[in-house]
């Protein structure tokens, strides 16, 4: 018998829409476990197969409990947790083989659950906020989620809705039948995490071609927030033997607000995890935000228009002394060998002597503040090189071949 699929909502207000969802499912040998994760009505024109009151019982509280638990964000966020940690055990104990979310604001709790299953488990949301008006981030997160645009509203069973239904159906039976869930990394395995903007595509192209030529595989991560959060979690997954970080512009987004902003713990977790890495500060001198949205107090530092939808922003002289601090706090957790490599030449491609963003004595702020503060036997190496400068890439690859061959010999 094939496995379920675990099919979330509110069903107080979604119900009619999901039941007409699972028989589509059914009619294509697609079994589900219905989930119902809404808080304050009972379930209408279905029932589920684990119910709102199942769920915050198995959260250790009665259903009374998580009605009244404060404001109605303290009650989403616990009834978030509480499918988090169902969906969870449902896959740690084999009985689900995907998952679908279903809902309008409400689908991110269902979307959190999804996101706790493997890169290769089919996942989908269905969400009429799901128009590119809104941020991904909550749909997404950092896998592999298929997102799919209701159209309408999901309120009724109109031709619009089934369509986008019967569409949602035929894709998760087609990827139960013909994917995969992606594979356990092989022993012989060399597959090398890189970060990459478009700002430094050239170089990180030449350091993967040289990775290749050296026996590895390079696999790149857009470094916008998301790319350098999932090459960790791979890292720490054991998918990757090390990695060569680039383009670390995702710490300055956290600090500035930009949207490429990856959390207070990047650049920290695959140190932990004890994985080798050469760590160059490429695209620090900036961060990113929508082209209409550039806070008013910083309308008056250097802007670059990138392309007619995001504008970079530069780095305060403040800020690059605050960014090397935050590099070398982080690169000191580490429990494997690091290499930190810095150009001299521009962080950025606007960062020339011609460019909008040159500024070396801000540049020489972040430096001394990483040498100051890096633990001794980190080594921190200058090259008189632009960071989208194919040779700086080659260089990279050829110090991450030397750094993990020493440590495979130790």
């Amino acid at each position: 018998m094939n496995l379920p699929v675990a099919l979330i909502a509110t069903l107080d207000t979604k119900g009619p829409e999901v039941a007409y969802l699972r028989d589509r499912l059914a009619d294509l040998d697609v079994p589900s476990v219905v989930i119902d994760t809404g808080i304050l009505g009972e379930p209408v024109g279905i029932t589920p197969d684990v119910s709102h009151s199942d769920l915050a019982q198995f959260g250790g509280i009665t259903l009374e409990q998580l009605q009244h638990a404060g404001t109605r964000g303290d009650a989403v966020g616990l009834m978030r947790q509480f499918v988090i940690d169902y969906v969870s055990q449902l896959w740690a104990r084999e009985e689900i083989a995907g998952g679908i979310a279903v809902g309008g604001v409400g689908v991110v709790m269902g979307a959190a659950a999804l996101h706790t299953l493997p890169i290769g488990v089919p996942k989908i949301v269905i969400a009429p906020t799901a128009s590119g008006r809104h941020e991904f981030g909550p749909y997404v997160g950092t896998t592999d989620v298929l997102v799919m645009h209701s159209v309408v509203d999901i309120l009724g069973l109109n031709a619009i809705a089934t369509t986008v239904f019967d569409n949602a159906a035929a894709a998760m039976a087609g990827m139960l039948q013909h994917g995969h869930v992606l594979p356990p990394p092989k022993s012989t395995s060399k597959c090398v995490g890189m970060t990459m903007l478009g700002n430094t595509t050239t170089a990180v192209g030449a350091a993967k071609d040289r990775l290749a030529e050296l026996g590895y595989e390079g696999v790149v991560f857009h470094s916008s927030g998301v790319g350098g959060r999932s090459m960790e979690q791979l890292a720490e997954a054991g998918h990757l033997i090390g990695v060569i970080d680039y383009t670390t512009n995702e710490i300055v987004d956290h600090l500035t607000g930009g949207i490429h902003d990856a959390g207070p713990e990047r650049l920290r977790r695959v140190g932990r995890a004890g994985v080798p890495q050469v760590v160059l500060p490429a695209c620090v001198d900036f961060s990113v935000f929508a082209s209409d949205a550039i806070p008013e107090r910083h309308r008056d530092r250097p802007l670059y228009e990138h392309n007619p939808e995001y504008t970079l922003m530069r780095t305060s002289a403040d800020e690059m002394a605050q960014v090397g601090a935050i590099f070398a706090e982080r690169l000191n957790e580490s429990t494997a060998p690091v290499r930190v490599i810095v150009p001299t030449e521009g962080l950025s491609i606007p960062s020339t002597p011609d460019g909008v963003f040159w500024d070396p004595d801000a540049d020489a702020r972040f430096l001394d503040s990483v040498r100051n503060d890096l633990r001794p036997d980190i080594e921190v190496e200058t090259v008189p090189l632009h960071s989208n400068d194919p040779a700086l890439g080659r260089l990279a690859a050829d110090a991450f071949h030397a750094l993990y061959t020493k440590e495979q010999q130790s």
